[in-house]
């Protein structure tokens, strides 16, 4: 069996590979390796300028190091001559750089294999199909008030949606199903669960991927928590469950436990909700992701998301859904949650329940659509990114766990992001208020 990339590059026709690692806003940053050079690049790293990336460094810093995850190698199944590698971030004196956000997530899944445990994840990425330039749908006959499920707009797209589920089979993540989701333009596909770290790259891919075929048909794929007031929003909701270090036993299921689930499973889900204000910061890290949770109503009926920090059975209308035994749904993150530092934040909140034996509290099985929680059963979860930030600078959980340095680091670049976004004079402000 060969080892070297270069070999493999051989006997698959690989050309060319893309080195990739993802900044703290979520964007994917790349060098493109011609075959021949990938040995000796996949063993030294990939040079980057780190101020060039959202990772908090300046021009005065030396270039970071992109070290490739070798045994996580992607054909891009549109154009199989590439090939991407996801890589962490290393200083030329070979220290780790610790605003890489796959380096937090290894670091947290450190602490659970340290515990004893081992995590696993699946997500549901939603995303619309839209025009070229992203202003209208790309299917104008998909009109439907209730458009879910709906059979013929998914047809009309199947070039673009059998050609990335094909993608997925060809590289092995056992996709089980694609739907057209609640809102008109809107598709979901799902793949099987997985340790969280192979989840993490492959939902990363996926974006990419998406994005890609999407672009070769004449379409362009967003992942934007609410494109359009009127309808539902791209939601990431996140399925986890904890397992013992070989992978072999659920430590969530429990048969005799409350809709199955173990006693460590609640402490898990407390956890979750004890620092859910700050986990927003993560899940939902965008000013438009406070458009998508505590939302008005859309054309179909109901936002499918949350709005109240609490957990139910199979209910969809609460941050936390229980669907059966041995897993729970996290519903609260959107579809710009960036692919590590999301489940790095959720587990890293759960462990902190799990080690302190929190209790949940009483499960609400109500439809929080129709009947509201009052604010002494559940909080509220933050109305805007800059409450996010707040609730994350003040949370000790979180940055203990995915470190000191990284928090400060992210929370800076949010906060600029807020603080651009606040300085706009946007267009409702000018009709509401140049005449006052």
């Amino acid at each position: 069996m060969t080892h070297l990339l270069s070999d493999r590059a051989r006997e698959n026709g690989i050309r060319y590979f893309l080195i990739s690692f993802t900044d703290l806003l979520g964007v994917q940053r790349s060098e493109l390796v011609p075959a021949q050079s990938i040995d000796e690049m996949a063993a030294a790293g990939a040079g980057f300028a780190g101020f060039a990336a959202w990772l908090d460094m300046t021009p005065a810093d030396p270039d970071v190091l992109a070290v490739p995850d070798t045994a996580s190698l992607f054909p891009l199944p549109w154009r199989p001559e590439v090939a991407w590698l996801p890589a962490d971030l290393y200083t030329v004196d070979g220290q780790p750089v610790m605003q890489t956000p796959r380096l937090v997530l290894k670091r947290v899944l450190q602490q659970a294999e340290a515990l004893g445990y081992r995590v696993k994840t699946g997500v549901e990425c939603e995303y619309f199909l839209l025009s070229p330039l992203g202003e209208s749908l790309s299917d104008d006959r998909d009109r439907q008030p209730k458009p879910c499920y709906d059979q013929q707009s998914l047809m009309r797209r199947f070039d673009v949606i059998s050609e990335v589920c094909d993608g997925m089979l060809a590289l092995g993540w056992e996709p089980y199903q694609n739907d057209h989701e609640d809102a008109n333009g809107q598709f979901e596909m799902n793949w099987k669960y997985a340790d969280a770290l192979v989840t993490g790259d492959r939902h990363a891919f996926f974006k990419y991927m998406v994005k890609s075929i999407a672009k070769k048909h004449g379409f362009r794929a967003s992942f934007m928590p609410k494109p359009f007031p009127h309808l539902t929003g791209n939601g990431c909701h996140t399925h986890l469950s904890v397992w013992d270090n070989a992978g072999t036993t659920n430590l969530f299921h429990d048969p005799e436990g409350e809709l199955g689930l173990s006693a460590l499973a609640y402490h898990f889900i407390a956890g979750v909700l004890n620092s859910a204000e700050a986990l927003c910061a993560y899940a939902n890290p965008t000013v438009n992701s406070y458009k998508r949770i505590n939302a008005l109503v859309t054309t179909s009926g109901a936002t499918w998301s949350p709005s109240t920090i609490s957990y139910s059975g199979n209910n969809r209308t609460h941050t936390i859904r229980i669907p059966d035994s041995g897993r729970f749904e996290l519903r609260l993150a959107d579809g710009v949650a960036n692919p590590y530092l999301l489940p790095a934040a959720v587990i890293a909140a759960g462990l902190e329940g799990i080690t302190q034996k929190r209790d949940p509290g009483p499960r609400h099985d109500n439809n929080t659509y129709t009947d509201p929680l009052s604010l002494e059963a559940a909080r509220s979860l933050p109305t805007s990114l800059a409450a996010a930030l707040d609730f994350l600078a003040q949370n000790t959980v979180l940055s203990a766990a995915m470190g000191e340095g990284f928090t400060a680091s992210y929370l800076k670049l949010k906060r600029q992001e807020w603080q651009d976004y606040a300085s706009q004079i946007t267009p409702w402000e000018r009709e509401h208020t140049l005449d006052c």
